[in-house]
């Protein structure tokens, strides 16, 4: 039961957010295409979203916890049911939201808005983020924030157009494969590459086999961070230099 406290504490904030959009979401199709001469991913049915190492539940969360130096970390995920559509390759594309909320020694520091949709082959597809970076309960910058078509309606003005989605996680995922989730220079980059497969990792939400070893650089930031996804759960615990985040809870679970 103690892994759950921490959640219980934070619980109320954590089910208002749930129903309200960090930034309200734009119903509006974003528009973008591919680079030519790059073959197009189809999505035919982009909110079905069961890769094995980045699956999405409707109404799922997840609660992390752990330390950047000395402060203490809490990092909830909502797996939210509500949806937005972009413009890509002259087709609509729904894409399921991810809502990520952070906080250090009790307070709300950031909150974003992801968005994914998966194509037909099974790899997951990054659309971009809104990401609202909160000081004493204010919102002072929208920093890292990208869409796919850039933004629209109330989308925060300053956030970058993206001309592409990234893939956010392959299909079958292989050691040594390498793959960007963020790249949009100047403004979000990063690369992924598969280090380690077949690891078993203990957190204090279970002990998960068959985990992958993604490791990340970025050409805007210094030194790396390495995390570990497991099948039907995704991220269970990542590290920096000073850092470590692990599950302590999940409605999301293991095939």
């Amino acid at each position: 039961m103690t892994r759950f406290r921490e959640f219980r504490r934070i619980a109320p904030l954590v089910v208002g957010l749930m129903f309200v959009s960090v930034s309200a979401v734009s119903l509006r199709p974003a528009r973008a295409s591919l680079p030519p001469g790059t073959p197009p991913p189809t999505f035919g049915n982009p909110l079905n979203i069961t890769n094995r190492y980045q699956p999405f539940q409707p109404g799922g969360v997840k609660v992390y916890r752990g330390t950047k130096g000395k402060t203490r970390q809490v990092v909830v995920d909502l797996y939210r049911t509500d949806t937005r559509t972009f413009r890509l390759n002259s087709r609509n594309v729904e894409c399921r939201i991810l809502q990520e909320i952070a906080f250090e020694n009790g307070q709300l520091v950031e909150s974003s808005l992801n968005f994914f949709a998966q194509a037909d082959d099974g790899t997951v597809y990054y659309f971009g983020e809104i990401v609202d970076i909160f000081e004493n309960g204010v919102i002072t910058s929208h920093e890292g924030s990208w869409l796919v078509g850039g933004p629209q309606g109330s989308d925060p003005p300053e956030t970058a157009t993206a001309t592409k989605a990234t893939v956010f996680m392959p299909a079958n995922p292989e050691l040594g494969d390498i793959f960007k989730q963020e790249d949009l220079p100047k403004v979000v980059d990063e690369t992924d590459e598969v280090v380690g497969v077949g690891v078993t990792v203990t957190v204090e939400a279970g002990r998960f086999e068959d985990t992958i070893q993604i490791l990340e650089t970025s050409n805007l930031e210094p030194g790396t961070e390495t995390k570990w996804y497991a099948p039907g759960v995704g991220v269970v615990q990542s590290t920096a230099k000073g850092e470590k985040l692990e599950l302590i809870s999940s409605t999301l679970r293991s095939p």
